[in-house]
């Protein structure tokens, strides 16, 4: 897989897209580092405002293995801070339910 599904990028300022945009990519590969046989990653994003100065974020990933489907869910007030939690959140649940962490033995020196 080459790329990423994103859904709601249309609702972010054009700074706000270069940061997405950097981190999305950074992660992408971590996922795909974690998960090897991944077949499509999808981040829906949905901008909450009440009028105010404010935006709210609410980040939805879904990761699509052949035999699992992998999703995590954030919300926050900081862009960055939310991409961070939500793929955190995501390879951390790839990590548990497949055991990658404890593939490779822990030396302790």
């Amino acid at each position: 897989m080459d790329h990423v599904d994103i859904i709601g990028i249309e609702n972010l300022e054009d700074e706000e897209k270069g940061t997405f945009n950097k981190l999305v990519n950074e992660y992408h590969e971590k996922v795909q580092r974690e998960l090897k046989n991944i077949t499509s990653l999808t981040v829906h994003l949905k901008v909450h405002s009440k009028g105010g100065k404010a935006k709210k974020y609410d980040i939805r990933i879904k990761a699509l293995a052949p035999t699992r489907i992998f999703e995590a869910q954030e919300s926050e007030w900081d862009l960055a801070k939310v991409l961070h939690k939500v793929f955190g959140n995501i390879i951390r649940e790839i990590q548990h339910r497949l055991r990658t962490d404890s593939q490779r033995p822990k030396s302790y020196e």
